[in-house]
This record gives C-alpha cells, sequence and structure tokens, in this order.
C-alpha cells in the first residue's frame, strides 16, 4: 500500500522518527514518500494512508502542520491517519507531564477537525548542539523539571525516542493497512 508520512521538525528529530517508521512500512511491503510540510508536500488523494507526525513546542504543534491538516481535512478523514506526537515531556518520569501532552494533542486535533485513527505519543530529543545559547538555558532547565536528578551537559546531545515502542506502534498501524486490504476498503 502507499503511504505518506508528513512531519513537521525543528531540529531534526522528528524527521529521523518519521524515516525509521519509513523504512519499517517498507520492511512490510508497503512503498512510503516523505514530505516535511515546510517544502509543500504532495495531497493525501493518491495515497491509500497517511501519517503525519510533529513535534511540540511551547505547548503548540508545527503551524505547517495545522496548514496541510486544514487543506487536506476532508480527505485526510476519508483515509486511514495516524498522527505522531513527539515531545520531550513524553521522555518525562512525570506523568503529570504525559497527560499534559495529551490534551494539548486533544486541543490540536478538536480545533483542525481531523479525526485520525491513530494517535501515538513519542519522547524526542535534547540537541544541544543545535540551539543557541537561550535555548540552551530554556531546555536545560525544562530537562532538569522532566528529569530530575540527571545531569544535563549543555554541550551534548540526548536522544530519548524509544525505538522499539515507535516499531510497535508502526506496525500496529501496518497491521491496520493489511486489515483494510483484506477487506477491500482502499
Amino acid at each position: 500500500m502507499k503511504i505518506l508520512i508528513i512531519y513537521g521538525t525543528s531540529e531534526g528529530q522528528t524527521q529521523k522518527i518519521a524515516a525509521f517508521m519509513s523504512n519499517i512500512l517498507l520492511e512490510e511491503g508497503h512503498s512510503t514518500l516523505m514530505a516535511n510540510a515546510t517544502e509543500k508536500p504532495p495531497a493525501p488523494e493518491d495515497f491509500d494512508a497517511v501519517l503525519i507526525g510533529s513535534s511540540i513546542h511551547l505547548h503548540s504543534y508545527k503551524s505547517a502542520i495545522k496548514s496541510y491538516i486544514k487543506e487536506n481535512l476532508v480527505s485526510l478523514n476519508e483515509k486511514l491517519t495516524g498522527f505522531f506526537s513527539v515531545s520531550l515531556a513524553m521522555a518525562s518520569k512525570n506523568a503529570t507531564e504525559h497527560e499534559e501532552v495529551k490534551e494539548i494533542t486533544k486541543s490540536f486535533l478538536t480545533k483542525t477537525n481531523w479525526q485520525p485513527d491513530h494517535i501515538y505519543y513519542m519522547a524526542g530529543a535534547l540537541q544541544f548542539t543545535k540551539y543557541d545559547y537561550l535555548k540552551k538555558m530554556t531546555m536545560r532547565t525544562i530537562a532538569k523539571k522532566e528529569r530530575p536528578g540527571e545531569e544535563i551537559d549543555i554541550n551534548s546531545d540526548y536522544e530519548y525516542s524509544d525505538w522499539k515502542k515507535i516499531e510497535a506502534q508502526t506496525l500496529n498501524f501496518s497491521i491496520s493497512l493489511q486489515n483494510l486490504k483484506l477487506h477491500g476498503q482502499t
């Protein structure tokens, strides 16, 4: 089946996750096309399914993702779709942080009127080597709050993405695609 993967990223972790998901789907026998939401991605009409992912910054998803969804809402709501949310909060040991991400997602989906079939929550990364000084200090403060007791070196990067979990989530999406194919719904 033909799957479109749209992503919105700041420092590249969401793109890295999208590429990982694409590779798994390719191994499962699907064809994929990845596109950055800021680079005029294709409309979903020519695809059997769509995965859309965005990182959260300052309690918001990428504006390009929101625009893409609004521009393609009818088609997205007629297809098998999944949304993957990438945030540092999902790496937190504090369950309240996880609930906050789910509330941000719920609000985002309500505002866009998009109804994805699957929603996946994924931990992102701290990429200090890509931040300016002010962002390094801000992100260190956030990281210390979300990962208490851990040393945070602002000259190093920290990847919190759980690749086994992302693999399982992607395989879950693939199974949904196979079920659609079995029932002749594509």
